[in-house]
């Protein structure tokens, strides 16, 4: 008895030893399947990059035009300027609120013009474009055109025509001759008070002041 007692744990050993072997290959060959399959997923992955990379994904914003920074171009000014009168006349002057709020002169301001051309774009974008929907829609109607108009009204709304006779000059900068020593203030003492200004900038100050600024 004593003599097969070891024979018989010994094969008990070899038994439960090749279990855990054959538990431990199942877990291998598990991982090795996850393992192939992370591979793929990979793989994958760059493949979709390369494609979106390839096409451009989706369509890119097209870029709004900006009437204040719109290159001195005489047909490219009459371009944009047509299609704008043309969806004025189509579209926003549809809505009593604009036609009583857009001036007669309202093309002799510049800043006037930048709003309505990017209020006209956001419309294109919400009615026409790629991804309209119902929310972009909406967006236009609840937010942006109240929005041009009440500014519109704010910074026109009392100009006619013969305000602009003589043509105004255009508005000068305040004090565009302080920004070297702003500069210097700002990139190397922006702790401490800014620079006292010049008796020349105050004296300009109320001469702008007087004027109005230059503004019509």
């Amino acid at each position: 008895m004593s003599e097969s007692e070891p024979a018989y744990a010994t094969v008990e050993a070899i038994a439960g030893l090749a279990s855990e072997v054959d538990g431990l290959r199942r877990r291998i060959e598990t991982l090795d399947h996850i393992r192939r399959r992370v591979d793929e997923l990979a793989t994958l992955v760059d493949q979709l990059a390369a494609h979106v990379n390839t096409t451009g994904g989706a369509a890119e914003p097209e870029p709004v035009p900006s009437w204040l920074m719109l290159p001195a171009d005489r047909s490219e000014a009459g371009r944009v300027l047509g299609e704008l009168v043309a969806w004025l006349h189509a579209v926003l002057l549809r809505y009593s609120d604009a036609a009583a709020a857009l001036p007669e002169c309202w093309m002799w301001h510049p800043d006037v013009v930048e709003e309505l051309l990017w209020l006209m774009h956001t419309w294109l974008a919400a009615y026409q474009g790629e991804r309209a929907s119902i929310a972009l829609a909406a967006d236009w109607h609840d937010r942006y055109r109240p929005g041009v108009i009440r500014r519109i009204k704010t910074v026109a709304g009392a100009c006619s025509l013969e305000n602009h006779s003589p043509p105004a000059e255009r508005t000068p900068v305040p004090l565009s001759d302080a920004a070297e020593r702003i500069a210097a203030w700002w990139a190397g003492h922006r702790d401490e008070p800014a620079p006292e200004p010049t008796e020349e900038q105050f004296a300009a100050t109320r001469s702008l002041r007087r004027g109005g600024g230059g503004r019509r």
